[in-house]
């Protein structure tokens, strides 16, 4: 069953969001583990990320890695790592070698694989052994799309893999993306959505028959919780808060 916490603005949303990701990586620091987390990109995180470094927090147990990446060189104005280093790791002195980019420099299949391996690394997982985040943050586009899998993707099916170069043709583009096993693995999944583009398709999600294919933002969405604000839940009922 989800969680729903509704705020009055996309900062708001934001800021609560990462509130709640910095309390589940402080139990596991407290708990002598160092912690995992895996970001997405886009445009509402930014907030967040300005929380994050504003806000002292002991990143040093930290590792970072990325839910999904688009293929452009890492100083791209649309590369997700990018803006999380700009406004947030550049500034917090987040430390580099804790930061598990994808490597977009690689043509976009090698860069699947060696993100893929270095998971298998990290987590000491064997092949075919699906590693477990300990926070995991997601949103969701106008689609329905999460991570970089869109409806239709056939890797919406996928169980077994890590990581995947997609090719998103509405964009135009190239993508690395964590497949639906790895997302449905992760300990805390915090799933951020804001603005009214979003409304029709966070109904769906929330409210309506499951169909992953359709509405790749269901996956592991039961686990989740979701911060959204008011634009976005406009048509949503108040009893799933």
């Amino acid at each position: 069953m989800n969680r729903l916490m509704r705020y009055p603005d996309p900062i708001a949303a934001a800021e609560a969001c990462g509130g709640h990701i910095l309390s589940l990586l402080e139990s596991t620091i407290v708990s002598g583990a160092r912690a995992s987390l895996a970001i997405s990109g886009g445009s509402s995180p930014r907030p967040m990320f300005e929380f994050f470094a504003r806000t002292p927090f002991d990143w040093e147990s930290v590792h970072l890695f990325w839910v999904d990446e688009r293929c452009v060189p890492p100083d791209n104005p649309q590369s997700n790592f990018k803006l999380a280093n700009e406004v947030w790791l550049g500034p917090a002195k987040f430390p580099t070698q804790n930061i598990h980019r994808v490597r977009t420099e690689l043509t976009p299949r090698e860069a699947a694989l060696t993100y893929a391996d270095e998971l298998y690394k990290w987590f000491g997982r064997k092949y075919g052994e699906i590693p477990e985040f300990d926070v995991m943050h997601r949103g969701m586009g106008s689609d329905g799309h999460t991570a970089s899998l869109f409806p239709g993707d056939t890797w919406i099916e996928d169980r077994r893999g890590l990581a995947a170069n997609v090719w998103v043709e509405k964009m135009g583009q190239a993508r690395v993306t964590l497949l639906p096993a790895v997302l449905e693995a992760a300990r805390n999944s915090a799933m951020l959505v804001t603005g009214d583009d979003k409304i029709q398709a966070l109904h769906a999600v929330l409210c309506g028959p499951r169909d992953h294919m359709k509405y790749p933002a269901q996956i592991a969405a039961d686990k989740a919780t979701w911060f959204v604000d008011e634009a976005a839940a406009a048509l949503l009922p108040i009893e799933i808060s």
